[in-house]
Order: C-alpha cells, then sequence, then structure tokens
C-alpha cells in the first residue's frame, strides 16, 4: 500500500514512549465504549478530504516522529467552554514508524507523504513478535545508513 499524499503531524506531549501513548489510548477507549480513538484538536483542517483519503496523524514523542495512526473521520466536538473543535478520529492501532527528528511546534502541522518516515512493520521485532525498544537516536542514524 503506497503512502497517503497527506497526513498530519502532531506532537504527543506527556508521552515517553510508543507504549506509553497505547496505554493513554487504550484506558480512554475502553472508556467510551467508541470503536476508534479520537484526538481533539482546536482548529478544523481545511484538506480534510485529502486526509481522509488515507491520511495518517503521526505522532513526534520525544522529538522523534515513532508512530503512526491512519485518520477515518472527522467531526465536530464541543468542549465544556462550549467552543467547537475538531475530534481526529483514528484507528486504535499504532503502526511504528521509522525515528525521524522533529523540532518542537504547536498544534498540528500538514505532512506531506513523500515526507513521511517509512513504517517499520516487523523490522524490529525480537522474535516473539514484540518491537525492541531502541532509543530513538539510535534509530534515526541505523535508518540514514541504511541500516534498518
Amino acid at each position: 500500500m503506497g503512502r497517503a499524499k497527506l497526513n498530519l503531524i502532531k506532537l504527543c506531549v506527556g508521552a515517553s514512549s510508543v507504549e506509553d501513548l497505547a496505554a493513554w489510548q487504550a484506558e480512554r477507549l475502553a472508556g467510551s465504549g467508541a470503536a476508534t480513538g479520537a484526538h481533539v484538536t482546536r482548529m478544523w483542517p481545511k484538506r480534510g478530504a485529502e486526509l481522509l483519503d488515507g491520511g495518517s496523524l503521526y505522532w513526534v514523542i520525544k522529538g522523534f516522529v515513532l508512530a503512526r495512526q491512519r485518520l477515518v473521520g472527522l467531526e465536530p466536538r464541543e468542549g465544556a467552554d462550549g467552543v467547537t473543535r475538531c475530534a481526529l478520529l483514528l484507528e486504535p492501532a499504532l503502526i511504528r514508524t521509522a525515528a525521524q527528528p522533529r523540532r518542537p511546534f504547536q498544534g498540528w502541522r500538514y505532512l506531506r507523504g513523500s515526507d513521511a518516515p517509512r513504517d517499520l512493520g516487523d523490522d524490529l521485532a525480537d522474535g516473539s513478535g514484540r518491537a525492541v525498544e531502541l532509543p530513538p537516536a539510535l534509530m534515526a542514524g541505523l535508518d540514514a545508513a541504511g541500516v534498518l
């Protein structure tokens, strides 16, 4: 499957690893009874139709893009303050990506498919199907050297 032409990228504040993000999302999903997860953001993407044509939300954790989730919908959500925001509806599965360094930024940004890191798949499995946890800077260096 080819990469989507347009994606979003967002900082994952508070998580120190992909496992932290997965645990936090699983807890919220279990409490909601929903089939998909949602991340609520203040701004509504103007290019929503392009994003929903196979796009993903790429997560920046501790300065590196490390995972993505497929975007499956956008819907309005009203906050306790009465302000309508955008809920990014996400498939629950987190897909690990090659580590790609990113500087901090606020909100989300569009990410062209050609600029998105590749999926790792089973490249870093330990034989039991679990991902081997390497430091992101080491993963980025190995990827740049063509080892991963």
